[in-house]
């Protein structure tokens, strides 16, 4: 097998192409062939030792992958050898095998080619879990992402549409607006890159003017730092602001806003929610499945690269320049 190993810590130029033995499985694994891996970017943070999970040395990146199983261990139910699998495994994904727990296996549909499959689970598990869990979305009401050309925000884009939501995305570029009115989006807000007091006014009015004086009724926050306050600014009476991801920084809010609004600002932590119900999980699988089957939902992969070449793809993440998803492909 080949892996995309960090042996120390520092950026994407420091990842090692590796040949190392094969894995056998051991009791209760499942050996998976891996056909292709999401890049996301807690992979840019967890090679720096930035990430709340910090893997023992030499590890491989990547927590998004899909492929087949190629060799199951003893007291393994439920799947084969042959049966076509994605998984979020934290790590290990950027090569050519690994070994994983069954429980964090799920078999994809016949006809969802493994680049989907391994750019699906991550954006639209965590969108789906913050929309209709977290915001308890409705049709009908507005929706303003923030970030909204990356990963999660795309699938925002896309699960905010087929709930009955006025979509807005907020970005930072012409060319990223563009690409998500191309998959669905109502109306694009260009922001500037640095956003100081008198950016953050313009940014609240602007919101404003789309969505009336009243305000937006969901804020999908997948940036943070100073842009998160001018979208709460601009929330509406009993308005919903999701905390998503912190690429800008940590915000600091001013909590006054929140009594003045009658507002939530609500965390999403999908990963944690998995564990602490799995049921609710699987039925959230269930339903992507079906939008993906119906045509509602796909992933917007913008651009592959072979294993060899995984450090390009992490840059491009780390620099922000990814509009929907990048794969990683072992073929």
């Amino acid at each position: 097998m080949h892996a995309m190993l960090s042996q120390a810590i520092g950026g994407p130029e420091t990842l090692e192409l590796t040949e190392l033995p094969d894995p056998q499985p051991k009791d209760g694994e499942v050996i998976v062939r891996i056909r292709a891996a999401g890049v996301n970017f807690p992979d840019t943070l967890m090679i720096r030792d930035l990430y709340q999970m910090k893997p023992p040395r030499p590890f491989a990146p990547g927590g998004e992958i899909a492929g087949d199983v190629a060799a199951v261990g003893k007291d393994v139910k439920g799947f084969a050898v042959g049966d076509r699998v994605l998984a979020l495994t934290g790590f290990g994904g950027f090569a050519t095998h690994m070994a994983v727990d069954p429980s964090r296996l799920i078999k994809i549909p016949d006809n969802m080619p493994y680049e989907d499959a391994a750019c699906f689970i991550f954006t639209y598990g965590t969108s789906h879990h913050a929309l209709k869990d977290r915001a308890h979305l409705k049709a009908g009401e507005s929706l303003l992402i923030l970030g909204a050309a990356g990963g999660v925000g795309a699938a925002a884009i896309e699960l905010g549409k087929a709930a009955g939501a006025r979509v807005i995305a907020a970005v930072s570029s012409a060319e990223k607006a563009e690409f998500c009115t191309s998959i669905g989006a109502d109306d694009t807000i260009i922001y500037p890159r640095e956003m100081d007091r008198d950016a953050q006014k313009a940014f609240s009015g602007e919101i404003k003017k789309l969505v009336g004086s009243e305000g937006v009724n969901v804020v999908y926050d997948a940036v943070g730092g100073a842009y998160a306050e001018p979208a709460v600014r601009a929330l509406a009476w009993e308005g919903r602001f999701l905390v998503v991801g912190f690429p800008a920084g940590i915000p600091k809010l001013p909590l006054n806003l929140t009594l003045l609004k009658g507002c939530q600002v609500v965390g999403v932590f999908w990963g944690a929610s998995t564990v602490r119900d799995p049921q609710g999980h699987m039925e959230n699988v269930g339903e992507l499945f079906e939008l993906y089957a119906a045509g509602n939902i796909k992933p917007r992969i913008s651009a592959r690269f072979p294993l060899a070449q995984t450090a390009d793809a992490l840059t491009m993440m780390a620099e922000r320049k990814v509009m929907g998803k990048v794969v990683v492909t072992m073929d």
